[in-house]
């Protein structure tokens, strides 16, 4: 039991991490350096984590571990399958009409939400945010920036099958985070999955 805890702990660690060596791992849970090699070569095996390569300066390069595709899907939706199945099927018996009321509705019942945030300080508005966004199974967290922004990360995105199979479902994200902070801030996409990135993340600032 507590071997398959540590292995979750990892696993969830390079989800919101990213690639880390071994020794981070270590001093993150306390582990011997043998401990978390012995931990990440189980992953491996499994296929849920893989090794690459980094050069830094001169000498051999540092290696680093991280989430492999099969990794990323521990975290998916278990309803993931279902969901882009029943799109499919709204889009070929409504059309893309009948989608877009479909994504119309979602987008409706959030900017009523999202409208709701309120507060007078720029970094409570965007905690309340973060809070909604976890909530929704995003994993959302904010990290300040040296510039006094914000960055709102989310790790993992559960309607990722769903995004997949109809991009309207994040299309309006960006717009509903400038609804909620207000005109007195802005809000820009940093990092976007279907992008290329490993996750999403915005940057909050004052305007």
């Amino acid at each position: 039991m507590a071997q398959d805890r540590t292995r979750d702990r990892i696993l969830l660690a390079l989800k919101r991490d990213g690639a880390l060596t071994a020794q981070a791992i270590a001093d993150q849970f306390s582990l011997s350096l043998m401990g978390a090699h012995k931990a990440l070569q189980g992953l491996s095996e499994d296929g849920l984590v893989r090794t690459i390569d980094r050069p830094e300066g001169r000498g051999r390069p540092r290696r680093f571990f991280e989430l492999t595709g099969t990794g990323h899907r521990q975290f998916a939706d278990r309803h993931a399958a279902m969901t882009a199945e029943l799109l499919s099927d709204i889009s070929e018996f409504y059309g893309s009409a009948g989608l877009e009321r479909l994504v119309g509705a979602r987008e409706e019942r959030q900017r009523q939400e999202y409208a709701a945030i309120s507060g007078s300080a720029l970094g409570q508005r965007a905690e309340t945010l973060a809070a909604i966004r976890d909530r929704d199974g995003y994993m959302a967290r904010l990290e300040p920036l040296d510039d006094g922004a914000l960055l709102l990360i989310e790790d993992h995105c559960p309607i990722c099958a769903a995004a997949e199979a109809c991009q309207g479902f994040c299309r309006s994200e960006l717009d509903l985070f400038r609804l909620a902070m207000g005109a007195t801030a802005t809000v820009e996409r940093a990092e976007h999955l279907f992008s290329g990135g490993r996750r999403c993340a915005y940057r909050i600032a004052p305007a």
